[in-house]
This record gives structure tokens, C-alpha cells and sequence, in this order.
């Protein structure tokens, strides 16, 4: 394969990097032949020619616009016509977008900010300004590409729905994956990056039923009325984000050993910013339920498909091959040898990913809407809960840190979680009990709940791998907590927990939720969407393990 064909190749999966800085998913493409890259809002164009390196840093420098809100349309729209200021607004906003950009970029890309430059404006606008001012502007580097404002408005003029900026604290739009009926849509979807193509691919495009939208006809919630729109519940593309880290802001004990309250921000998409100490989350007691639940999955086959995930690596003595010497094996070896007897070969220590390092939170809805039939006669909640309860058995059998909580609201100051097992308790027919005796009822704050889960899982789970696993109809839902600001609040939740080294992966069972709102809400994560339980080990491992590699990814290199 020739050097070219290699670059060629590879731009392709570069589209992880682009999508992580741009906080939406984009794919990256190959350019003409010394064209200098370019975006036009859903595909950066980069020359395959280019090595490697500077292949990375143009893509980091056009999806930094893309995710800083440089190419808006009013923006966008001044530089029609005028390359000369088009070049002047690519200089001083592409080194202040890398700037508000510096802590998701790859570390071989932070030079390229110009921090001087950076300083001179604080938004689009201003950099606009800037350009059509008469002083002195330096040319930009060649890294930063082009803007072509031409075929950038045209694109967004083909989708308008969609959100023209980043999710650094822009209006939140329509999903960026368009999920109509269109037989090719369909296979662009089922092909994402969490791993769903090939024959699974084929079985989940076969899982159709009645979806819904959150629209005018009611309020999602405890009693929010279900709609008929299209069928086909599909797996939807896992988007990776780049919300900053919200972290949680205090702790408090009530008296007389009353249930300990949390406070939380919560991202305000309209304002722009978080307003502090916001949402107030309790731990309430469980009710035993039923000792007949769960009615047990075939565990085995979860089991093999998880067992694949969240390995460590840990020394191990007397390999044939390793990195260093076992001395008590190679000693017995020369002494076998001296006596005549055949020596062990097996002599050396080698660092092999044999080790469970891996602790996971599931966190289950129980808000009023999952009471509404699934896809199998039974409510979406015994779905929910069937699942939740196979990944915790597979999760305990091997040996993982577990815990389970449930959720739901009514009202900012009255998040509740339900603790159906921490981290230190065993998984026994109590913790079933408890999990069978959750009801549905009342709202979804999602984010609270998201931000308190990673939180515990953060302070309590003990390995160096983290897996937040959210079952959930995506129906996020509460008083002062509709629709965009709701969905864009638990979108910027699961980034924070990604932008910490949590994995967050996403499940819908059995739910009638229209795939764009799932994809508005769980943006950032990875996300499936099942008709029935018993397809989880068939997509169990490639989520998890997408979801486990973005938050590495997302990890902050230090400098």
C-alpha cells in the first residue's frame, strides 16, 4: 500500500477526533489534491497527500470552528464574496476557537494556538469585527485551511433543521444524523461508530414498531400521551461531545439522619451557562418487591460478550515470552539444567490484560412515561428493569465493581435516586427485591440523575475504567425542564462525565422514542436502542467497548 492510499485510508477514522473537538458527529473526507481543508459543517475535507501530523491539525482547526460557533450563518454570510476577510476572520478565530478548544485537542495540535492572537476577541463576532478592520492581521498558518462561506451556507440552507454550532453552549438543534426512511439512511446509521453494522446491522433495521415525537400533543412525563409517527426502532449513532466538566458543587447531611441531599448545576442551553447549585438530589430507601423477579436472561452468552471488556494488564510469572526474567523460574530452570533433567523454558514475567478493571453504575428511569407498553406486550419498565438486571449479574459474576440506581422527579429541588445496590453491598435476593419492587411514577431530570450517578461512581468505584450505563426511554422531562432545555442539559451531563474518563453508554429497550430525540438527548454517549432484552448480548460488547475508548480519548493529557 503506497503512502498515499495509507492517508487515504485512515481519514475515515479520524472522524472520532473531529467529532470529540466539534461536539457533533463529523466525518472527515479526503480533499483535492494541495487543497487546503475545509468544512461544511458535516464533513471536514482534508488533503490525503498531507502527513499525518499535519493532517491532524487541520482537522483539529476546522472542527474547533464547527464546535466554538465560528461558522454560523450570520457569520458565515458577511465573508461571502470577500476572501480577503474571509482569510483575515480564519486567523483570529481560528486561533480563538483552538484556544476555547485547547483542553479537548490532541496534545500534538496545542501548538498551533497562538494565545496573543487568541486574546484580541472573545466571540465570533468580534473576530468578524477584527477582519473587517483596517489593521494588520497575519496571515494564518496553512493548517487552518479555508472557509468556503459558499458551499458552507449551501449545506446549511440543505439542513436546516440541523444545529449549526457546537455543543459549547449553542441552541441545540436538530440531531445531526437525519433519520428518515431512506433506505441509505438507514445503512449510514446501523454503520456507526458504536459498532452496529455488518448482519447486527441487518437485525436491528428488522426491530420495527411505532415511535414517537415529543411534540404539541402532550407533555412527555407521568402522563404523557404516545403518538404514531414511523416505525423502525434502529440503533442511533454514538456522537461524541466536548461540554466541559460540570463538577458536582456540594454535599450536605440532613439532621436526625434524614436522606443526604447532593446539589448539582444544571446547563441552562438558553442563557448559555450553568446555574449553580441548581437541582437537589436525594437517596431515597427501596421498597422490597416481589422475590420472583427477575425472570432470568441467558446469562451466559452477556457474560462471554462482557468479559471481553474492562481488562487491566497485571504481571504474570513463568511465560514462555515477557518482558523481563521470572529469577525464581530462570533458577530452577539452570537447576534442572545442572541435574540433568529437561529445564522449563517458561521463564519470564510478562504484563498480559488478563486483570478485571472495571467498575460500572447502572442508572434505570423510572419516571411515569416508561409505564407505557414496549415492544413485547410488557411495559417498557419490566423491559428496562429485565435488562438492567442481566448486566448486573454479568457485571457481579465477573467480578466488576457494581452498583444500580433508579431515578425519576418532581422538580429540581426533589431528584430522587433509589439505591438498589451500592458499591459494597453484595447482589442477593434483597437487592433484587428492591429491584423489583420499583414503581414508575412522576418525571425525568436527567441530567441531575447523570450528574449524581458518575459522581458516585467517580468517588466510589476504585478502577482506573468507568462505565455509566444509562436504561432509559430518553424522555427527559420536568417541571421547568422541557424539551430542547431538558435534552441539551442531559447531552452536556454525559459529556461531563466523558470529559472525566467515564465511559457512558445509553440504552433504550423496547421504547417508542423517536431515534432523533434519543440522539438529542444521549448525544454524547454511546447509544442503542433495542426492541427486546434479549438482543443486548448482541450489542452489549461493541457499545460497551466504543464507550470505554471515548472516554480514554476524552482523558485530559497532561502537560
Amino acid at each position: 500500500m503506497t503512502g498515499d492510499q495509507h492517508n487515504t485510508d485512515r481519514l475515515p477514522r479520524l472522524g472520532i477526533v473531529a467529532s470529540a473537538i466539534a461536539a457533533r458527529t463529523v466525518r472527515v473526507a479526503p480533499a483535492g489534491t494541495g487543497e487546503p481543508a475545509w468544512t461544511d459543517g458535516r464533513t471536514i475535507f482534508v488533503d490525503a497527500g498531507l502527513p499525518g501530523r499535519d493532517q491532524l491539525a487541520s482537522l483539529a482547526v476546522q472542527a474547533s470552528l464547527l464546535a466554538a460557533g465560528s461558522l454560523e450563518p450570520d457569520v458565515v454570510r458577511a465573508l461571502v464574496r470577500r476572501p480577503a476577510v474571509a482569510r483575515r476572520y480564519l486567523t483570529v478565530e481560528g486561533h480563538r476557537a483552538l484556544a476555547a478548544n485547547e483542553y479537548w485537542l490532541p496534545a500534538p495540535t496545542r501548538g498551533l494556538i497562538d494565545h496573543d492572537t487568541a486574546a484580541r476577541t472573545d466571540s465570533p463576532t468580534a473576530s468578524l469585527a477584527a477582519a473587517l478592520s483596517p489593521h494588520p492581521i497575519a496571515g494564518a498558518p496553512a493548517s487552518f485551511g479555508a472557509i468556503h462561506a459558499r458551499k458552507l451556507l449551501a449545506q446549511l440552507a440543505t439542513h436546516r433543521d440541523a444545529p449549526t454550532t457546537g455543543e459549547h453552549g449553542r441552541q441545540a438543534g436538530r440531531a445531526p444524523a437525519d433519520l428518515d426512511d431512506d433506505p441509505a439512511d438507514q445503512q449510514d446509521v446501523v454503520s456507526s461508530p458504536i459498532g452496529t453494522g455488518g448482519a447486527l446491522g441487518r437485525l436491528l433495521r428488522r426491530m420495527l414498531r411505532p415511535v414517537r415525537r415529543l411534540g404539541d400533543s402532550g407533555q412527555p412525563g407521568a402522563d404523557a400521551p404516545a403518538r404514531a409517527t414511523r416505525s423502525g426502532i434502529r440503533s442511533v449513532r454514538g456522537v461524541l461531545s466536548t461540554a466541559p466538566a460540570g463538577l458536582l458543587d456540594q454535599r450536605a447531611t440532613g439532621p436526625n439522619g434524614t436522606a443526604a441531599a447532593f446539589t448539582y448545576p444544571e446547563w441552562d442551553v438558553y442563557r448559555r451557562r450553568y446555574r449553580p447549585n441548581w437541582c437537589t438530589v436525594r437517596e431515597m430507601p427501596a421498597v422490597l418487591g416481589d422475590t420472583s423477579f427477575p425472570d432470568p436472561l441467558d446469562g451466559c452468552a452477556l457474560r462471554r460478550s462482557l468479559a471481553r471488556i474492562g481488562l487491566g494488564p497485571d504481571w504474570f510469572r513463568r511465560q514462555l515470552h515477557g518482558e523481563d526474567i521470572d529469577i525464581d523460574a530462570a533458577v530452577e530452570a539452570r537447576v534442572d539444567a545442572v541435574a540433568g533433567a529437561s529445564p522449563n523454558d517458561a521463564i519470564y514475567l510478562d504484563r498480559l490484560r488478563r486483570r478485571r478493571d472495571l467498575a460500572a453504575l447502572l442508572l434505570l428511569d423510572i419516571s411515569g412515561s416508561v409505564a407505557e407498553p414496549g415492544a413485547t406486550g410488557k411495559t417498557v419498565h419490566e423491559l428496562q428493569r429485565a435488562v438492567a438486571a442481566a448486566l448486573a449479574v454479568a457485571f457481579h459474576d465477573l467480578g466488576d465493581r457494581l452498583a444500580l440506581y433508579a431515578f425519576h422527579s418532581q422538580g429540581r429541588t426533589a431528584v430522587q435516586l433509589v439505591p438498589v445496590k451500592r458499591f459494597d453491598d453484595a447482589l442477593d435476593a434483597p437487592a433484587l427485591r428492591r429491584l423489583g419492587g420499583l414503581v414508575p411514577g412522576a418525571y425525568s431530570r436527567l441530567g441531575a440523575a447523570i450528574r449524581h450517578g458518575a459522581a458516585v461512581l467517580e468517588s466510589g468505584g476504585g478502577t482506573t475504567r468507568r462505565l455509566l450505563v444509562v436504561v432509559s426511554d430518553g424522555l427527559a422531562y420536568d417541571h421547568g425542564y422541557e424539551r430542547a432545555y431538558g435534552a441539551a442539559d442531559s447531552r452536556r451531563a454525559l459529556a461531563e462525565a466523558r470529559g472525566r474518563g467515564t465511559g457512558c453508554v445509553c440504552l433504550a429497550v423496547g421504547a417508542s422514542t423517536d431515534p432523533e430525540e434519543l440522539e438529542r438527548v444521549f448525544g454524547s454517549a454511546a447509544l442503542a436502542a433495542i426492541a427486546e432484552p434479549e438482543q443486548l448480548r448482541r450489542v452489549a460488547e461493541p457499545l460497551f467497548r466504543a464507550a470505554l475508548r471515548s472516554a480514554e480519548v476524552r482523558k485530559p493529557v497532561d502537560s
